[in-house]
């Protein structure tokens, strides 16, 4: 299954309880954006993908956001783990 290739990435310590955890999360909406990435180029008029899309990049960069405040060694380590372009500051 996908998701258990993903998990990979995440530490065998926290995998056991901790499926709540920040960089969960991220693998998980990492996997559903690059699904619906795919979807929505073989899909173009697929409006309602793309607005669910939007969501939850949204949700993840919300979630990147607190990850990068909180622990800057664990955000670094995930995006590049996630091949994940870092946001521009504004």
């Amino acid at each position: 299954m996908v998701k258990n290739s993903f998990i990979s990435v995440i530490p065998q310590e926290e995998k056991k309880e901790n499926k709540g955890s920040v960089e969960f999360q991220v693998v998980n909406f990492t996997n559903k954006i690059r699904r619906l990435t795919y979807h929505l180029e073989l899909n173009k008029k697929d409006f309602l993908s793309q607005r669910g899309l939007r969501k939850i990049l949204g949700k993840r960069q919300r979630l990147l956001a607190y990850l990068s405040k909180k622990n800057k060694v664990r955000y670094k380590k995930l995006i590049g783990q996630l091949e994940i372009l870092e946001p521009q500051t504004r």
